[in-house]
């Protein structure tokens, strides 16, 4: 007996939808996790990169809202196979962050709290592609989906965008992040379906 039904081709994709191979389109707008959601009030908030020669920059969190911020309206892609069209935000993006900070560094490794990290090229976090994003559909960022701020890299997997943002460390040779180091792919373009090592 056949465990799938002839002609099943698993959930619906929209005619019209964009999305990479292997994505269905949700509606909603999953919560998924590695652990317990921290709640960081906004007061204790800060925001740190530090570079490869050990210079820190911080920003608290009426320093970040102060600067100037973008709406951005972009498509999402969880390497859980779902994507999630015109989603709109508000942040301040990386080139703002990143403008007065001098460095060498290719890689970057991001950190939030509650101990999650992942690794990216530090040119995916440049050249608008990436933002501290703090509202979500209007509204303040809630801790479910990483407020009160998280990072934003759309162009790829939405591991990457990691929830509860606190820093960034710049550094010359690449370093897996978490979902790295247990075997997801290092880069993770959806488009490419680089979702594991070796995709």
């Amino acid at each position: 007996m056949a465990i799938v039904s002839p002609g099943f081709s698993g959930r619906r994709r929209s005619p019209d939808a964009q999305l990479p191979p292997g994505q269905y389109l949700a509606e909603d707008f999953p919560v998924l996790t590695a652990g317990p959601t921290p709640r960081v009030p906004t007061d204790r908030w800060q925001f740190t990169v530090g570079t490869e020669a050990g210079q820190q920059h911080t920003w608290s969190w009426q320093q970040l809202i102060e600067l100037p911020a973008e709406k951005i309206t972009t498509d999402i892609h969880c390497v859980t196979k779902w994507s999630k069209l015109g989603t709109r935000w508000k942040g301040v993006s990386l080139d703002v962050l990143l403008e007065d900070v001098e460095t060498a560094a290719d890689f970057a490794l991001v950190h939030s709290y509650g101990g999650y990290t992942t690794n990216l090229p530090l040119e995916d976090l440049l050249d608008g592609q990436a933002w501290v994003a703090y509202r979500y559909d209007d509204e303040e960022l809630t801790p479910e989906h990483g407020g009160p701020a998280r990072l934003l890299v759309p162009h790829l997997y939405f591991w990457k965008s990691a929830k509860w943002v606190r820093g960034i460390r710049l550094l010359l040779e690449d370093e897996p992040g978490f979902w790295e180091s247990a075997g997801y792919h290092d880069y993770g373009d959806p488009w490419r379906e680089q979702r594991y090592q070796g995709d």
